[in-house]
């Protein structure tokens, strides 16, 4: 194809210009064919119109300063020479711009605001403010995805290329040396294109520092080999030369003013391209994979040198309108979740229950009592009449044998005790869940003689109730809080009773089954006995429950890559990063759950998010906190940021947080944030009381028990293990891996918090501070590796020595270890500081053991006073009765072993202790009865019932057997 131009004045022939070629094979016409028709493709040749160009942003405007650029403002078109003036802007396109911290770029940082608010407002700048739009057809996009895949950072170069005015005649030749040297203060920006590649992502727009071009470089970055500015610096010159570019400044200007003022600043070089080039909006731009030769070295681009030393920058944005890579909608990710985890129906009330069942077998003894006064009165009205307060017990005891006589002969006995029958046999199914057959005789029998003594209270309640005058009322039963179960729960997996522990969280259950978290709570020990099906059950119940509840479908996730069910994850994760794109757990789970998968750049993708969610929630805190002092106080990069929690299952990012300022010593914002986080943890806990039903018995699901020597006055198992907090060790400033850190210790998911550690020590703002020591510390407590525990704390005790958790920790590890000693030593340097550490509540329990088995009993009352303030349980109760009765303080010591025994009549100690408090106040009846139950619940201190036998035989009674 060949274009003929227009023949000029003293020209013999037309001009013509080669456009393109296109090839056909003419084969056919050899096999016979006399014509045939084709399509063939137009290939334009090097040089010629038909050629595509690259992206070029030109015609800079030099602003000089003093006043911002308005937003919003119109974009461009980047065409030149042909618009008239008021077609310059793209109809509805405008420079909206957004806060710094949100660009994807650089420069974006916090104390990146005042140097871009300088840069862009009083300084010299350069604005282009043009949008070039391009197309991309399926097999481009496909090129597109692997290019940005292949290589991350695209070159953005810049450079001035000075008006110049082609001379007439044949002055008009210019030499190759006179072309180049119209090209100077050559610069690349190298752009990030990853983010297009994450899912749903459809824009960049950034701030990027200008650096030198320096070929290594740029292939190294890169792997564009050459540029276009030099390599085909004679085509931009000649293009340059006939108007193709229309730089309004001239060399002399440009170059005073980049002399002069070291700010100058390429901003606003706004691009909103569909997906239609290899490259993004530029100055200019090119690539290719052929390797350099020759390196020039740094010194051969001095001026572009200068836009490091100034500080340069240029803001671009790209914008596709179809995203490269689809994102699921929520839409489909809530109905993926309904899928796996259907929602289940709401429980049907019932009218009956074990209230309803009792309330019933109320009125049944109420109806039968006044029919048997009724019967009294017909057989003996008169004889009460005639004789009144004269009556005496012998005639009594005859009336009443008349009566059973009269009651049996006549059958109204047995239709009273068929009139029972029914109230009774709901009671058994509605209060004592019993439907099924017993296993033995005895378990019968102990049923049985359970059932009537509940019967026999409760028909006197009942009387009580129909003639009040003639009893007092009973004692009110005692109701213990779903707070005090979780504590006595939190107790018992300390103390490796597993099988307790679980009995008290299924009575949460039973209590409350829509009560989601209670099902996260025991989800969460399945996890500690490493019972991962049913963690799994207990948290899709919970889902079920609320299936936009954020911490239900992180948990499901969790457990789903625990079992590797990878797609399953997946959708739980980005079900929950769509449902509260804030969160930044949800953010940091998702990145692992792609590390998992070695999806490099999803991880990414997602970490950034994490990062920038984390980052927006401390600036937010900081003008909270601002607002709160009225001063303006600025908080650094690595500023203390502090967070509450009010329950281990409440919102993880949406806890309030409180900034503080920069200057503010370590140690006390480490005093003050683990004041707070003890006051968020102990005001929970009031004094109330429970009846468990089954017996505590020791079990080693996860950790085998550590011989340790017992004494007499233990009031609890030594072998235990500090399992991790529920409400965290510290909360001092957080990445968002230790944010995650802390979310997985609270569900015990500590197979997950390894991997998690990994990154806290590679993370820029993290690293091996004190709270990653004091995790990797716990992490090893619970395989009971003890030397390695003791190493990691050494660690934290040298990066903060006042921190009350070490020392708190470090008491743990000596308690389990065996040494007492120690221990001690650590708990009273915990508690004599002025703030409290995270979990008071062992503290105090395992210095109090300390201090019976050393004999310190004043001590040991005293400590267990605090506990019984803070956070009151059947052991801390146990304990002040121990220290009372060594005291030989009877009364206290009664009254505190009652309060135990009301929040757990089950355990043997107590009944042990309550024996020998009856026995020392001369009580035979009480004290053989507390010896029997001590007996029944086989009491295991041998040197316990050693003592309780020989107080027996002192005073001559206490034990039915002799």
């Amino acid at each position: 194809m060949t274009e003929v131009l227009p023949k000029e004045k003293k020209q013999k022939d037309e001009k013509t210009l080669i456009l393109g070629q296109a090839v056909v094979d003419l084969l056919p016409l050899l096999e016979g064919e006399s014509s045939f028709e084709t399509m063939a493709p137009l290939h334009p040749v090097p040089g010629s119109p038909l050629e595509p160009l690259r992206l070029s942003v030109k015609n800079g405007t030099l602003k000089l300063g003093g006043e911002r650029e308005p937003v919003p403002r119109p974009k461009k078109w980047p065409i030149a020479n042909i618009l008239a003036p008021g077609a310059n802007n793209i109809p509805d396109a405008f420079i909206i711009g957004g806060p710094y911290e949100e660009e994807d770029g650089e420069l974006n940082r916090p104390e990146d605001r005042e140097f871009r608010n300088q840069a862009e407002c009083i300084k010299k700048r350069i604005i282009w403010d043009l949008e070039s739009r391009c197309y991309l057809d399926p097999p481009a996009v496909v090129s597109f995805q692997k290019r940005i895949a292949d290589c991350r950072f695209w070159p953005v170069e810049i450079t001035r290329v000075p008006l110049t005015i082609a001379p007439k005649g044949k002055a008009a030749k210019f030499d190759k040396a006179d072309d180049e040297s119209q090209l100077s203060f050559h610069g690349v920006a190298y752009v990030n294109m990853v983010p297009l590649l994450y899912p749903g992502v459809k824009r960049i727009r950034g701030a990027f520092h200008v650096y030198p071009y320096l070929d290594s470089t740029v292939y190294e970055k890169t792997k564009c080999s050459f540029s276009l500015f030099r390599d085909t610096g004679h085509n931009l010159v000649q293009n340059n030369k006939i108007g193709g570019i229309n730089s309004p400044l001239s060399k002399p200007a440009v170059s005073k003013n980049v002399k002069e003022d070291k700010t100058v600043k390429e901003k606003d070089i706004e691009g909103k391209p569909r997906p239609g080039d290899m490259q993004p909006p530029s100055i200019k731009s090119q690539s290719s994979d052929t390797p350099l030769e020759v390196e020039p070295p740094l010194s051969h681009n001095p001026e572009g040198q200068q836009y490091v030393e100034a500080g340069t920058y240029i803001v671009l944005e790209i914008q596709l309108d179809k995203a490269l890579v689809p994102k699921r909608m929520p839409e489909e990710l809530a109905r993926r979740v309904k899928e796996m985890i259907p929602p289940r129906p709401p429980l049907t009330r019932r009218t009956g229950g074990a209230q309803k069942a009792v309330s019933d077998y109320h009125m049944q003894v109420k109806n039968i009592s006044r029919a048997i006064l009724d019967e009294y009165h017909r057989m003996f009205g008169k004889q009460v009449a005639k004789l009144g307060s004269d009556m005496d017990s012998e005639t009594l005891e005859e009336q009443k044998c008349q009566l059973n006589y009269e009651l049996n002969c006549s059958g109204k006995y047995f239709a009273f005790k068929e009139q029972l029958k029914h109230a009774v046999v709901r009671i058994v199914r509605e209060k004592y869940l019993k439907t099924t057959s017993f296993e033995s005789q005895e378990e019968l029998q102990t049923f049985i003689s359970e059932l009537y003594v509940f019967l026999v209270d409760q028909m006197h309640v009942a009387l009580n109730q129909t003639m009040p005058d003639d009893i007092q009322g009973t004692v009110p039963t005692i109701y213990t809080s779903s707070e005090q179960l979780r504590l006595f729960a939190f107790e018992a997996e300390v103390n490796e009773n597993f099988e307790m522990a679980a009995v008290y969280y299924e009575e949460r259950l039973v209590r409350e089954p829509q009560n989601l978290e209670h099902w996260l709570d025991y989800g969460a020990f399945c996890l500690l006995t490493e019972d991962n099906i049913k963690a799994q059950e207990c948290f899709q119940k919970a889902l079920s429950l609320n299936q936009n509840h954020i911490q239900s479908l992180l948990l499901c996730g969790v457990l789903a890559v625990l079992m590797e069910n990878y797609e399953q994850a997946e959708i739980f994760f980005e079900d929950a990063t769509c449902l509260e794109p804030t969160n930044v757990v949800a953010w940091t789970l998702l990145g692992l759950y792609y590390e998992i998968q070695n999806n490099d750049i999803r991880m990414e993708m997602a970490f950034h998010e994490a990062f920038k969610q984390l980052q927006a929630r401390m600036l937010q805190a900081q003008i909270m906190k601002q607002r709160s002092i009225g001063t303006v106080e600025y908080i650094e990069e690595g500023g203390k940021v502090e967070e509450s929690s009010l329950g281990p299952w409440g919102i993880t990012n949406g806890s309030s947080a409180t900034a503080i300022k920069v200057e503010a010593p370590a140690d006390d914002f480490l005093e003050e944030s683990s004041k707070l986080q003890s006051d968020s943890r102990e005001h929970i806990i009031s004094t109330q009381s429970q009846d468990p039903t089954i017996s505590q018995k020791p079990s080693n699901i996860l950790l085998k028990e550590m011989p340790v020597k017992k004494e007499t006055s233990k009031c609890q198992d030594s072998s235990t293990v500090l399992y991790p907090s529920p409400y965290g060790v510290s909360q001092t400033p957080a990445t968002i891996f230790m944010e995650t850190i802390r979310f997985l210790m609270k569900v015990n998911a500590v197979q997950y918090v390894q991997r998690v550690l990994a990154h806290e020590l590679l993370c820029p703002q993290g690293g091996p501070s004190c709270e990653y020591y004091l995790v990797l510390a716990q992490t090893h407590l619970l395989k009971k590796d003890f030397a390695k525990a003791e190493e990691c704390l050494q660690q934290a005790a040298q990066m903060d020595y006042l921190n009350p958790n070490v020392w708190g920790v470090k008491g743990h590890l000596y308690f389990l270890s065996g040494n007492h000693a120690e221990a001690k030593a650590c708990y009273e340097r915990t508690i004599s500081f002025v703030v409290d550490a995270s979990e008071m509540h062992f503290i105090f329990l395992r210095l109090g053991q300390i201090y019976l088995e050393e004999k310190e009993y004043e001590k040991a009352k005293k400590t267990y006073l605090q506990a019984c303030k803070r956070s009151p349980s059947c052991l801390t109760w146990l304990g002040l009765g121990i220290a009372c009765y060594r005291l030989e303080e009877f009364t206290e010591a009664e009254d505190a072993l009652s309060e135990a025994n009301a929040l757990n009549n089950y355990n043997a100690e107590v009944w042990a202790y309550l024996a020998l408090v009856s026995l020392k106040a001369g009580r035979q009846l009480e004290a053989e009865q507390a010896y029997k139950y001590t007996m029944k619940l086989k009491l295991k201190d041998e040197t316990l019932l050693a003592e309780i036998h020989m107080v027996q035989e002192t005073v001559g009674f206490g034990n039915p057997s002799f």
